[in-house]
């Protein structure tokens, strides 16, 4: 798919998505925490026959050895990742933590997603191919890993 022609990586997918946070935004408002809004989504992406994987930990290499973990909230259809988020406004803060995880993992796409006062979306891209080089960082190890 192309916006202005520009290649919009999982557009049809981000687009469920992010309809699945309106309507999940729409009959729940703002006020609760992460976790609530996380259960809701969760139990709306999977009505829509979407397959979502919940606190995925995942590693983070530096130098070719592990340093430590992450844990994203969601994987949707082990293709995009998402960060909920349940505060008044989203900061440079929140928008450098999807990208770290995005950079720490072979996924591409990630969504920044804020139950807030007024809902807030904001969608990540960071291509592979401008992602140093890193060993052991595929997402396929992760799901390898976590099922041991």
């Amino acid at each position: 798919m192309s916006v202005e022609g520009k290649i919009v990586k999982h557009r049809e997918l981000t687009e469920r998505i992010i309809g699945v946070f309106f309507e999940v935004y729409k009959e729940m408002g703002h006020g609760f925490l992460e976790s609530v809004y996380e259960n809701a989504i969760a139990l709306e992406l999977v009505a829509n026959n979407l397959d979502v994987k919940r606190q995925v930990s995942v590693p983070v290499w530096f130098r070719e050895q592990k340093v430590g973990n992450f844990v994203a909230d969601m994987l949707v259809e082990n293709t995009v990742l998402l960060e909920l988020k349940a505060v008044r406004i989203l900061e440079g803060s929140h928008e450098a933590q999807i990208l770290n995880y995005l950079r720490a993992t072979d996924l591409e796409v990630g969504l920044l997603l804020n139950f807030g006062v007024k809902p807030q979306i904001k969608r990540f891209v960071f291509d592979n191919d401008k992602k140093q080089t890193r060993v052991n960082a595929s997402i396929a190890n992760v799901f390898l890993d976590a099922d041991e």
